[in-house]
């Protein structure tokens, strides 16, 4: 399943789920108290020159993550 660092740029997507590398599992918890939450809506707004950090929407906030971070966001569609 693609992943939110891998989506095109505003392509609208939605979070299909959230899972962690097995040596941060903290960041299932940060993203999901965030925001990025299954089903909910979900863009890559920009790429930092480099491609990292990446600007990305979920609903209605804006923020900046890094490609490891947004590489734990499964996405359908986008």
């Amino acid at each position: 399943m693609p992943t939110l660092n891998q989506a095109a740029l505003l392509a609208p997507c939605r979070v299909a789920r959230v899972d962690a590398p097995q040596a941060s599992p903290e960041w299932r918890t940060w993203l999901e108290e965030i925001g990025f939450l299954p089903g909910e809506q979900a863009m890559l707004m920009a790429r930092a020159p480099g491609g990292d950090p990446l600007v990305v929407r979920v609903g209605g906030s804006t923020f900046a993550l890094r490609c490891a971070e947004a590489a734990c966001v499964e996405i359908e569609g986008g």
